[in-house]
This record gives C-alpha cells, sequence and structure tokens, in this order.
C-alpha cells in the first residue's frame, strides 16, 4: 500500500524536529527574559570604613544586590567563584557581575555572559581623556567629564563580560553612539551593545546582549 503523501519520516526525524523546538522555544524563552540590574545605597557607616574594612564592607552590600537580582530573576543564588584571571564563574548557567564604589554598588545576573561597571561623574586628571579614549572615539561626542565615564563605564561593562582586565581598556574602541544611554563598544572582532543609566551623579553601565533591561535603584 503506498504511503500517504502527508505521512513523516520515521522516528529519527521526529526525535530531530522535537529537539529543533525544544531548541527555539528555549531561545523564545531567552529572550522574553528581563535583566534586572539592581543598584543599592552603602550606609554612611559603611562609607566611613576605611581600608579592607571598607572594601569588604562594599563587597558585601555588592552581593546583597546581586541576591535581590536573582530574586527578580527567579533564579537561585548559587556559590559566587572566580576563575584564575578573578572574572567570575557561572553558577547552575547563571552568569552574574556586580561593581562597587564609595557609596554605590551595582549588580546583575542573566543567562549569558554579562557585564556592570558604575562609576561616580567627578573631574580627574584631564590627562585621563587621552587614556580612555583615541581621537576618533572623542570626535563623537562632546569632551566632557559625563562622556569620560559614559567611556570608561561601557569599555570595562564590556570586558567583564569578556572576562578580561583593564590591560585591554585601549584595544576596546567606542563604534557608535545610540541616543543618550546607548552605545556600541568594538573588542576583539565583536560589537557589543551596551546601557546606561545616571542617578545622583551616577552612571551604570551595562553590557545587555540585547536583553530587555530593568533598573532598580532602591
Amino acid at each position: 500500500m503506498p504511503s500517504s503523501p502527508f505521512s513523516f519520516p520515521g522516528q529519527g526525524w521526529d526525535s530531530s524536529l522535537a529537539e529543533l523546538v525544544k531548541q527555539i522555544a528555549e531561545v523564545i524563552r531567552l529572550r522574553a527574559m528581563k535583566l534586572h540590574a539592581v543598584i543599592l545605597p552603602i550606609s554612611p557607616e559603611d562609607q566611613r570604613l576605611r581600608g579592607r574594612a571598607r572594601v569588604l564592607a562594599q563587597s558585601r552590600r555588592a552581593r546583597e544586590a546581586l541576591a535581590l537580582s536573582c530574586e527578580a530573576s527567579g533564579v537561585p543564588l548559587g556559590p559566587l567563584t572566580t576563575d584564575a584571571r578573578g572574572a567570575p564563574v557561572p553558577f547552575d548557567n547563571t552568569h552574574w557581575s556586580l561593581s562597587h564604589k564609595s557609596r554605590f554598588v551595582a549588580a546583575v545576573v542573566g543567562p549569558s555572559p554579562i557585564g556592570i561597571d558604575i562609576e561616580e561623574i567627578r573631574p580627574r586628571n584631564e590627562e585621563l581623556y587621552g587614556y580612555v579614549a583615541g581621537a576618533a572615539e572623542w570626535a563623537l561626542a562632546e569632551r566632557s567629564w559625563e562622556t569620560f565615564f559614559r567611556y570608561w563605564t561601557a569599555k570595562e561593562a564590556v570586558l567583564k563580560t569578556a572576562g578580561v582586565g583593564l590591560s585591554h581598556l585601549r584595544k576596546a574602541k567606542i563604534h557608535a553612539l545610540l541616543g543618550r544611554d546607548y552605545l556600541i563598544v568594538d573588542y576583539g572582532a565583536h560589537l557589543w551593545p551596551v546601557k546606561h543609566f545616571r542617578f545622583q551623579d551616577h552612571i551604570v553601565a551595562l553590557m545587555h546582549d540585547d536583553y530587555e533591561v530593568v533598573w532598580d535603584l532602591r
């Protein structure tokens, strides 16, 4: 009896189709996710600390922010370890990044490599303009300390995502500015999308890989 023109190949084909559907569903699920970037203040008491005690207090607060990002993202907080280069090691396929300054900390988790950086916008030694970006990059925007820290945080967020340190800062280039809070960094033969958030004389950069970002300032 001839087979129906609507019949399907054997079980192997069915398995391949099921796997493909599963992969597509996973991609759709991941793309529907939101990144919850949590920003927390450091207490006045901890701001008055000095030396190692101050750094430890900032680190603890940053991990509190990371726990809140996990909670908002619906994932359990796992062990926080770093590799030989000091880059965060994912837990249960969850990538994480954190940053801290004297008054605020920022942290985020996500399903793919991610990087976050926070800085206070304040005047520095003007020689640093040439350190953080070249002439072609400065031609893209007005030279100001706000732009300086926009560039700096964007590059550091990308380098954190790539798992390398600030020694690669000069290798990362501002490729394009797309509005006030969005830019593209060229690093390692890839273009990296970065979003910014500003508050209370601070700026936060997040390498977001095109996920929707929720800025959670508490």
